[in-house]
């Protein structure tokens, strides 16, 4: 007997995952096949002074008001 039916992983939304930088390195390299994704830059935006994170998968990342990751 084969095995016709593979179980799909659990899918994870961006904002559900930790608000941490070490989780989102994770969630994005798994969303990635797996080729590692790592921060490139870190500054803060002048107008509202939130912290903006550019990845090496060319995206910026920051939190919302709620501590949810979103992408800017």
């Amino acid at each position: 007997m084969s095995q016709a039916f593979v179980k799909e992983s659990e899918e994870q939304w961006l904002h559900e995952i930790q608000p941490t930088l070490n989780a989102l390195i994770a969630y994005l390299t798994r969303e990635n096949n797996g080729i590692r994704v790592y921060e490139q830059k870190v500054y803060f935006h002048p107008e509202n002074g939130r912290e903006i994170i550019i990845m090496s998968n060319g995206l910026s990342y920051s939190h919302d008001e709620d501590g949810k990751w979103y992408v800017v």
